[in-house]
């Protein structure tokens, strides 16, 4: 299956370089290109892509915008943005992912690692270290979405127990080969719990999973610094 990109940068040069390298790979494809995020949403639209790469500051309306506008949209439900950020603790990839976006890398990343996290993103992955992950978590919990609903305990009564095991794994970073090596189970068997827990819960992608298991109390989430060094 080719995977099909659509870029959203207003830099001409750094949009023509990821076209380059992405229409270089057998298995990926640019089906359009968005100097701001109003036209990142229209060509989304039109394109349906299986991956945004969606840079966050833009003129006129921002990649924040754009990604919730893709993400909230019932007809592109199966396209997956990745934004792309300056310093990976930026303060505006907590909001990104909020929206729904499916994970980030920095604008400095490699060929290698930029074409792997398209991938890891088309297929329903997200895209988090385990140091991102309890960051950003924390940011999601201290600040959270204005209306947002916070999953309750009761939220997690559809999960099998073997299902919230997995999901408290995926809280804490760990990769599905990580958690089936702690389980002693195949990395099919943990991709398979982990699909079954995000259709329960209604959760988007791997990335929303992981909020959702904080914010129910499954894990807790890190101790803020006391401020003592």
């Amino acid at each position: 299956m080719t995977i099909r990109v659509l870029l959203a940068d207003d830099q001409a040069l750094l949009r023509a370089t990821f076209r380059i390298l992405i229409d270089s790979c057998d298995d990926m494809e640019v089906v359009g290109e968005a100097t701001d995020g109003a036209e990142a949403v229209e060509l989304a639209r039109l394109h349906r892509p299986d991956v945004v790469l969606m840079d966050i500051r833009m003129p006129g309306t921002d990649g924040l915008a754009a990604t919730s506008a893709v993400c909230a949209d019932p007809a592109l439900s199966g396209t997956r943005v990745l934004i792309l950020t300056t310093f990976e603790m930026d303060e505006y990839v907590a909001r990104a992912l909020r929206s729904g976006a499916s994970g980030f890398l920095g604008k400095d990343v490699t060929a290698d690692a930029l074409l792997a996290g398209i991938r890891t993103v088309a297929c329903g992955e997200s895209l988090l270290s385990p140091l991102a992950t309890r960051s950003l978590i924390t940011r999601f919990l201290a600040s959270p979405a204005e209306g947002a609903r916070l999953a309750a305990p009761d939220d997690l009564t559809a999960l099998t127990a073997r299902e919230r095991e997995v999901m408290a794994w995926v809280a804490e970073g760990c990769s599905n080969e990580e958690i089936a090596e702690k389980l002693f189970v195949s990395p099919l068997t943990v991709r398979t719990h982990v699909h079954r827990a995000m259709t329960k819960l209604g959760a988007r992608d791997r990335a929303q999973l992981v909020v959702v298991a904080y914010r129910s109390g499954l894990v807790q989430a890190p101790a803020p610094p006391t401020g003592d060094h």
